[in-house]
C-alpha cells in the first residue's frame, strides 16, 4: 500500500512558478514510477508527466514540455513538479500517482495509487 500526499498549490498570477511536492509512505518507492495528471472543472483527469522509479527518466505531456519539470528524491520519497511559465488553462487540481511496475504509464487506469490532490490557480 503507498499512500500518497501532495502540497505546493495556490493562486499564482500568469507566467509565475509553482513547485508540487508528493511524498510517499512506504519502503520500495524506488521502486514505482510516477506521474502526475490534472483535473479542470468539468474535465477529465489528463496526464501531465511520469518519471521512472531511478529518476532518470522522464516524459511529458507535449504542452507541458520546456514549462514543466519533474524531478524525484528517493531518498525523501517525494516527487516534485516545477511549473513555470504558468497560463490560466493550466488551472486545475494536480494529482500525484504511483504505479509498478516502473513504466510509464499515460492513462489515470494505469495508476493503482493516488494522492488526494492540490489545487492550483492561475490568474490572467
Amino acid at each position: 500500500q503507498v499512500h500518497l500526499v501532495e502540497s505546493g498549490g495556490g493562486l499564482v498570477q500568469t507566467g509565475g512558478s509553482l513547485r508540487l511536492s508528493c511524498t510517499a509512505s512506504g519502503r520500495t518507492f524506488s521502486t514505482y514510477a510516477m506521474a502526475w495528471f490534472r483535473q479542470a472543472p468539468g474535465q477529465e483527469r489528463k496526464f501531465v508527466a511520469a518519471i521512472r522509479g531511478s529518476g532518470g527518466s522522464t516524459y511529458y505531456a507535449d504542452s507541458m514540455k520546456g514549462r514543466f519539470t519533474m524531478s524525484r528524491d528517493n531518498a525523501k520519497n517525494t516527487v516534485f513538479l516545477q511549473m513555470n511559465s504558468l497560463k490560466p488553462e493550466d488551472t486545475a487540481v494536480y494529482y500525484c500517482a504511483a504505479r509498478s511496475p516502473d513504466d510509464y504509464g499515460l492513462g489515470p487506469y494505469e495508476y493503482k495509487w493516488w494522492g488526494q490532490g492540490t489545487l492550483v490557480t492561475v490568474s490572467s
